[in-house]
């Protein structure tokens, strides 16, 4: 048997007059896991899909399980065992995790489900990837870890060989990401080669074996994980050394912008706080414990009870509308489908919270001006695209949220809630988001700052607030406290 499961070389797709990969290279052993790193818009997502059918390459090859091919479908993919997880799910949430995991593929008798057949194949796979989940729980029941592991299952169940996982921690909790490890070892040791894409580098040194970096569509290096340094990783991405991790800065001040006391609904208790001008208040805590419901109860979102006040004056939010109108901006975790418009070019994506501001007398939006205005707000984040004429889905996801920031600081917003702002982002855009964020702060912009990644969160924030089980369980000055004292309030225990 050969040692290499796949083996890829000289990979090109263009797009016009734009190459997404260019003689691109890639050696995976069977039986391990290998990391592919690369900033965002490095050609990760193309390669993967080059691989799981949905794209064909103009040219180079592909060879595995010792078979040459010239590029795949998606059918062909799935028959040699190529199965891909992506970072956004294609769960239906209103089926059972059975219905999920055999769509298209069920165990029939005669004309009909076999439905002791079907269950007993759902916990059989379970059984070998070393999980429980009821086979007729509904997978909008499930948390977001146990959809992962029932996208995975599904993946599985069809005798995957060689298993890509893109960004598969991008949502988990700790204690989520390590039985997601657990899973991937399990895997591992059955001979199953994983491809392992992450903008989390502290995860390599746990999980992988060996690591290919890509930068602007080409192949830069690999290198056994065991030999290189997270330093090292990052130069070789971004094809240059970054400085400081976090910028420095406070520019709190003691005026109060925003006020909270006592907001409650069905999944937050009695939550007060207060925001000040400049002031960077970050939420910690696990994933569930309730922070994003406390941004969506004051945005509007979802209905609440309690009193808000801003700049003094007691507000009714009602809704995202009456958020905006009061000078609250909300960027939120999931940004394909709660930030943007993915079917409308980034022009009208960057506008749309702002058409009033567009419109000309009677003669309705002025096209010039707010071609201008886009144009204005896109370089001033430095956005790359090939202009804001383009669908934003053509963008990377760095590039995304940087549109989704641009929408709401057209709005003039005077407070700013950033919602995982960083989630699924490569290192060297992470920090041009830092930069930004400390900057509106600079200018007195009032910024709260929910992050499930401790470092950044200490790193950014001015003050901290841990959420858990729903109540504001802590607070900590993000100058002297540590990841290991969040974590001890943040744990559902250490509440009553």
């Amino acid at each position: 048997m050969q040692d290499n499961v796949l083996v890829i070389k000289d990979i090109v797709k263009t797009y016009g007059g734009t190459t997404a990969l260019k003689n691109v290279q890639l050696t995976v052993k069977r039986g391990t896991v290998h990391a592919l790193l690369g900033e965002n818009g490095a050609g990760k997502s193309t390669l993967i899909k080059t691989l799981a059918g949905a794209i064909q390459p103009d040219s180079g090859t592909i060879e595995y399980d010792g078979k040459v091919y010239n590029g795949l479908d998606p059918k062909q993919a799935l028959e040699l065992g190529i199965g891909v997880v992506y970072q956004e799910f294609s769960l239906i949430p209103y089926l059972t995790v059975a219905d999920n995991v055999f769509l298209g593929n069920e165990p029939v008798k005669g004309i009909t489900l076999n439905s002791k057949e079907y269950y007993a194949k759902t916990k059989e796979v379970f059984n070998m990837l070393g999980i429980y989940i009821d086979p007729k729980a509904q997978v909008k029941d499930l948390s977001v870890a146990y959809q992962q592991m029932v996208e995975i299952a599904k993946t599985v169940s069809k005798k995957v060989k060689l298993l890509i996982l893109d960004e598969p921690t991008a949502a988990l909790s700790d204690s989520e990401v390590a039985a997601l490890f657990g899973l991937i070892r399990r895997l591992k040791s059955q001979g199953v080669s994983i491809i392992y894409i992450s903008h989390r580098m502290e995860e390599l040194d746990e999980i992988a074996d060996e690591v290919t970096i890509l930068r602007d569509g080409e192949y830069v290096d690999t290198l056994q994980v065991a030999s290189c340094t997270k330093e090292m990783l990052i130069t070789k991405m971004v094809g240059r050394e970054l400085g400081k991790h976090f910028p420095s800065g406070h520019f709190r001040t003691d005026k109060v912008v925003l006020r909270v006391k006592d907001l409650k609904n069905k999944y937050i208790k009695n939550v007060s706080f207060e925001l000040h001008e400049g002031e960077i208040l970050g939420f910690g805590g696990l994933v569930g414990a309730g922070r994003t419901e406390v941004a969506r109860a004051i945005f509007g979102a979802d209905y609440s009870t309690g009193e808000i006040e801003i700049m003094g004056r007691p507000v009714q939010i009602n809704c995202p509308r009456d958020a905006i109108r009061s000078g609250i901006a909300f960027i939120t975790e999931n940004r394909k489908t709660e930030g943007l418009i993915m079917t409308q070019n980034i022009r009208e994506n960057i506008t749309i919270s702002s058409l009033k501001k567009m419109v000309l007398g009677r003669l309705g939006i002025n096209r010039k001006y707010e071609v201008k205005v886009a144009q204005e707000y896109a370089d001033k984040l430095k956005t790359k695209c090939a202009g804001i004429e383009y669908l934003v889905s053509s963008l990377s996801g760095g590039n995304q949220q940087k549109v989704v920031l641009a929408k709401w600081l057209l709005t003039e917003s005077k407070i700013i809630i950033f919602d995982e702002p960083t989630r699924g982002i490569d290192i060297g855009v992470k920090q041009e988001i830092y930069q930004i964020i400390k900057n509106l702060a600079k200018e007195g912009i009032a910024i709260i700052m929910i992050s499930s990644e401790m470092p950044e969160l200490i790193g950014i924030s001015d003050r901290i607030l841990v959420m858990n089980s729903g109540k504001i369980a802590g607070e900590f000055n993000a100058e002297c406290c540590s990841q290991q004292q969040i974590l001890e309030i943040a744990l559902p225990e250490k509440i009553s």
